[in-house]
């Protein structure tokens, strides 16, 4: 089991010092991973899970606070939970990820996708909101062809992207493509995660018999793409208090990733948390 820990943007802000102190702490105490969420624009009322989200939520780029914390510290991979992938052209998109992997000396290895789910916030980037699945699919073989062209360029055809002779520099360190995990608590993300993906990473607000059908979904859907369903890794959420029967229960399900929250604000408070709960799972 790897253990990794997400930054709640929204929640604890965007104070530099104050992420890059979360990343070192999260660093130091042996987690695997430091994830970060995404929206990339709110509108008045915008509802989320039945909670409105206030519009004046600071979400700052994701991608841009990976870079910052690349920086700043020398092993912790970097996670989105989740990137909205029909909302980024994946041609600039390829470019950004390569190259933060590669400064970061490959460290962009937890790249997780959604497709988004606010109306809202497709129309304000000029998404239709109907195809954003469609354009998802597309999105990943794109990433995936730019990342693995050479000097001689790739093209592509599709629904929503085109191009001809396109090559992409820098390329992923020491890898042909970035893995790319699925989000999302829908049958659709678990079918694509199976499809296409390299893991999946569904919500957290599913029940315990929804999850199972949905991970079965996801490897009976790599085994219908021809691939094997155990390369698949399965990332949960999970409470920074679990305890270690609850991680082996969590292991038995086929989970292989757990990620966990601060639920303190005080730096000293979110040490002794993180502390905890390194020495409860062995970290």
């Amino acid at each position: 089991m790897k253990f990794a820990i997400s930054y709640s943007l929204p929640f604890f802000g965007a104070d530099p010092d104050r992420l890059v102190g979360f990343a070192r702490l999260a660093e130091d105490t042996g987690f695997e991973a430091i994830y970060v969420p995404e929206h990339v624009a709110l509108s008045p009322g915008a509802q989320l899970g039945g909670m409105t989200l206030p519009s004046t939520l600071p979400y700052p780029d994701p991608l841009d606070c990976l870079t910052f914390v690349a920086a700043a510290t020398e092993r912790i991979l970097l996670g989105t939970g989740v990137l909205l992938l029909p909302y980024h052209h994946p041609v600039g998109l390829a470019k950004r990820l390569a190259t933060i992997d590669h400064l970061s000396k490959g460290r962009m290895r937890l790249l997780t996708i959604g497709v988004g789910s606010l109306p809202a916030e497709a129309q304000a980037v000029g998404v239709d909101f109907g195809t954003r699945g469609r354009r998802t699919d597309e999105a990943m073989d794109v990433l995936r062809l730019l990342w693995e062209g050479g000097a001689d360029g790739v093209s592509f055809d599709g629904e929503f992207y085109r191009f001809q002779s396109v090559c992409s520099y820098p390329k992923p360190l020491d890898v042909v493509h970035l893995p790319i995990h699925v989000g999302g608590s829908s049958q659709a993300a678990a079918r694509r995660a199976g499809r296409r993906g390299d893991g999946y990473f569904p919500g957290g607000a599913l029940g315990d018999e929804e999850r199972r059908v949905q991970f079965g979904l996801a490897r009976e859907s790599a085994v219908q793409a021809g691939r094997d369903p155990d390369a698949l890794e399965y990332t949960r959420w999970a409470s920074i208090d679990v305890s270690a029967e609850r991680v082996e229960a969590y292991a038995a399900q086929g989970v292989t990733r757990l990620v966990v929250s601060s639920s303190a604000t005080d730096p000293s408070q979110q040490r002794d948390e993180l502390v905890a709960f390194a020495a409860r799972v062995g970290l």
